[in-house]
């Protein structure tokens, strides 16, 4: 079991980190961001429906109807929205670096929201993450002349954006399958997106596109959407904390290696800065659940020795 999680985790680290790259080839070329999300989510939309028809059908309370529609709101359309739009200005290693800010950003607003305890260190590990953000995005000069400022500022407000999501899905999270919550919120996100997505759909040229691009298409509605989300959330019930965060992690630096060796981008001192803080407050402000974990795991095993 514990080599199908780490599969699990690898192969969505992998897949997410091609995704910062494999969509600077699409965008915005052959299809403009917001016709490109609209594609991905439809996609992911039908395959969740034909995968909730076959092995969950579970129905849905209307009196969390609401809660559904904000999930969509914050999940996908918002989150979808910002983040290709980002993505299409700034470069795969700066998007990559700013989305490792999620877990700060869950952990903040749980402390706002559900009224969780917080410590110093998960203070420092805020205050690290972001400093770090702001670093990549203003560089040293701390101005807005950069070419990816505004890209590196949308895919942040967009991390905030999912943080959202994770933080007021809980309830949701506790009661349906995983795949009734997907299934809902792709339904409604994509109906969100439609009228901001439409014109650029309208706009794509089928009959002019490479079929690489075709399949690129594919590859972000099917693997980086669809499987990515089933994989992920069944590796979230088996694995750790500590595991999840390492996975965290690796994410920038297959981005950075691919990005690099694709030519779609460099390695600077600046970036490799930001990404060590980011990592440093992602560490500190998951300490106390991986502290938790390893003091469980004890316990058991003093309860196994009996």
């Amino acid at each position: 079991m514990k080599i199908k999680v780490h599969l699990a985790l690898l192969v969505v680290t992998i897949i997410y980190a091609l995704v910062f790259v494999i969509a600077k080839d699409v965008m915005p070329v052959y299809v403009r961001p917001y016709g490109l999300i609209f594609l991905r989510v439809s996609m992911a939309t039908a395959l969740l429906w034909a995968f909730h028809a076959l092995y969950v059908r579970e129905k849905i309370e209307r009196k969390d109807a609401g809660l559904f529609l904000l999930c969509a709101i914050f999940g996908v359309a918002t989150n979808m929205l910002l983040f290709f739009k980002g993505l299409a200005i700034t470069t795969p290693i700066n998007g990559a670096v700013i989305m490792v800010t999620t877990p700060i950003l869950v952990t903040l607003l749980s402390l706002i929201f559900l009224k969780e305890k917080f410590k110093i260190y998960h203070w420092a590990g805020v205050a690290l993450g972001f400093l770090g953000a702001f670093i990549l995005i203003s560089g040293f000069s701390f101005t807005v002349q950069n070419s990816t400022v505004w890209g590196d500022f949308y895919v942040f407000v967009n991390a905030v954006s999912y943080s959202v999501y994770l933080v007021i899905a809980k309830p949701l999270v506790d009661k349906y399958h995983p795949v009734t919550i997907l299934k809902w919120i792709f339904l409604i996100g994509a109906i969100l997106v439609l009228p901001f997505s439409w014109q650029e759909v309208q706009q794509v040229q089928w009959q002019f596109m490479p079929y690489g691009i075709v399949l690129e298409i594919l590859f972000l509605g099917i693997f980086a959407t669809f499987v990515t989300y089933l994989l992920n959330g069944w590796a979230m019930q088996k694995a750790n904390p500590a595991l999840v965060g390492f996975y965290i992690y690796l994410q920038p630096v297959f981005t950075t290696f691919i990005a690099i060796v694709r030519q779609k981008d460099t390695l600077t001192a600046t970036k490799i800065l930001a990404a060590v803080l980011i990592f440093a407050g992602v560490y500190l402000v998951n300490l106390s659940k991986i502290k938790a974990y390893k003091e469980s795991k004890v316990k058991i095993r003093r309860q196994q020795n009996g």
